[in-house]
């Protein structure tokens, strides 16, 4: 801090600093701190919103410039979340071979993809021969998917889904391969087979087509699955 230019001080003396003075000077030291540590571009948690100001998605905090949110990613509160949240993710078994300069090790970053749209998709209604359970077979297109990288998909509760009302007579199912955009198709709230064979997913390589096939249990399936001795499909 500069104690001996500050207005109303004497020159090579420098009177008591005022709190806000103090207060100014420490987010200097802290934003040069966290200048040499962290890099803006690669931090999951920085956001700069449609009106210029910075946001911490990890704290909710508002900034008026970067200094000030880099400031607030070496205060207390950014660091106590960010235990918070490496011990949650502990907890939950997710792991982290990576760690990013500034944060705290264990911590599963968030990867700000630029999406480039939707995928092409066709869905099929289909009935296996030998049980005649109804299902449904879904083609997706990703022509520009990124290498190395799978889609995969995953089957949602009404209740777990934020876009609108939970309805118990529907599901959800949802895809995800990046760069394209995520997509959902809602379907009725019927139990799945899950047995070896009646649902199944595949990825060709060579013309960047995934496939996932669903097959829903029967009325006696569904009837009988919670009864001892009696397995799903039991004839």
């Amino acid at each position: 801090m500069d104690y001996q230019n500050r207005a109303g001080s004497k020159f090579g003396g420098g009177g008591v600093a005022s709190q806000s003075a103090t207060n100014a000077d420490r987010r200097e030291r802290l934003r040069k701190l966290a200048l040499e540590t962290i890099d803006l571009d690669k931090d999951p948690y920085f956001f700069k919103n449609h009106v210029g100001s910075f946001e911490c998605r990890l704290c909710l905090t508002v900034h008026q410039n970067d200094g000030s949110y880099l400031a607030h990613t070496q205060g207390r509160k950014h660091q106590t979340n960010l235990a918070r949240r490496a011990a949650r993710e502990q907890k939950e078994g997710k792991g982290n071979d990576t760690a990013i300069p500034g944060l705290l090790a264990g911590v599963q970053p968030k990867r700000n993809v630029v999406k480039i749209g939707r995928p092409g998709y066709r869905i099929t209604k289909i009935r296996d021969p030998g049980t005649r359970q109804n299902g449904l077979l879904f083609q997706f297109q990703y022509p520009e998917i990124t290498p190395g990288t799978v889609p995969k998909y995953r089957l949602m509760s009404t209740y777990e889904q934020h876009v609108e009302e939970p309805d118990s007579k529907y599901q959800y199912f949802v895809v995800a391969g990046e760069p394209y955009e995520t997509v959902c198709v809602k379907l009725q709230a019927r139990e799945v087979d899950r047995r070896e064979g009646k649902l199944w997913s595949w990825f060709d390589e060579d013309s960047k087509e995934y496939w996932v096939q669903i097959l829903f249990k029967t009325d006696r399936d569904e009837r009988y699955s919670a009864v001892p001795g009696l397995a799903p499909g039991q004839k």
